[in-house]
């Protein structure tokens, strides 16, 4: 990606120096390792620490304090990437917000080590990237993106404003109110169903981000072959090609963020028009 003449969002608090808290055993590296292979591959957490260490983590609820936001330092070069790829998604959808006659309100993204408090509880970096509405803010550890590319092999600056992008997705769908009705039916639902509506939810937030790409293009901030990069990459993090990896069978109805062909389709359904209006995914009768 083409992000050097970007500007830098203002909408990034740094926690990293605030202290984390010990992991236990299995490690940092092991930690993020289970994160990269939950959030990339649509893995249930608790599963992917079973497959790394056979362990879990439990997040509990709490109050978080309100804390003034510290500047990203200038010599950090993965913050500032990420910092000028939510600007990317700020410009996008605000531009998008305003053709609606609607403003825009963008997440603060949180920068954090280890572990962090939330709106939503406490998380370590084991839960992987993730959107606490409560708040409207995106929490991620930086040191997943190193795992994801040089654990899982998803290389590019593509992949990881992907990321981004894709926790940006779920952002959306908290202002669309899609997000909260989403998680009622799952809570209601349970088991089967309420995967399926996970996987309807986790296919929207990648058909957003397809938009977000669509626009990136438009700006003419990606190189040569992102697109295809971000195709490949859709492939393989599909709920089947992670089973088929681990040498399972590939059971459908213990999907939680799709198939290949599904994470393929709306992500590239996004990209191919830039409309969201193409992505409700709840409105079809097969994702």
């Amino acid at each position: 990606m083409r992000l050097d003449d970007v500007r830098e969002s203002s909408n990034v608090e740094d926690r990293r120096g605030e202290g984390g808290v010990g992991l236990g055993g299995l490690g940092i590296a092991g930690v993020l390792l289970a994160a990269a292979v939950s959030w990339f591959f649509g893995l249930d957490f608790n599963q992917a620490m079973q497959l790394v260490s056979g362990g879990g983590q439990v997040v509990q609820s709490q109050q978080v304090a309100a804390r003034p936001a510290k500047p990203v330092p200038v010599n950090d070069q993965q913050a500032r990437f990420v910092a000028k790829a939510l600007a990317v998604t700020e410009d996008v959808w605000g531009e998008l917000f305003q053709r609606q006659g609607r403003v825009y309100a963008p997440p603060k993204l949180v920068l954090f080590r280890d572990r962090v408090q939330t709106a939503c509880g406490t998380a370590s970096s084991a839960v992987g990237p993730f959107y606490c509405a409560g708040e409207q803010k995106l929490f991620i550890d930086l040191a997943f993106l190193d795992h994801l590319q040089k654990q899982l092999g998803a290389q590019g600056d593509f992949a990881r404003a992907y990321v981004i992008a894709h926790e940006v997705g779920h952002h959306i769908q908290h202002l669309t109110g899609a997000l909260e009705k989403a998680h009622q039916q799952m809570s209601r639902l349970g088991g089967t169903a309420a995967n399926r509506v996970s996987v309807r939810l986790e296919l929207q937030a990648d058909c957003y981000a397809g938009v977000w790409g669509f626009y990136a293009a438009q700006r003419n901030l990606l190189d040569p072959g992102d697109a295809e990069t971000a195709l490949n990459a859709a492939r393989a993090v599909g709920d089947d090609s992670l089973q088929q990896r681990a040498g399972h069978e590939v059971v459908p109805d213990s999907f939680t963020h799709g198939s290949a062909t599904q994470r393929m389709q709306w992500f590239q359904r996004g990209m191919t028009g830039g409309n969201p209006g193409q992505c409700n995914t709840f409105s079809t009768e097969r994702p």
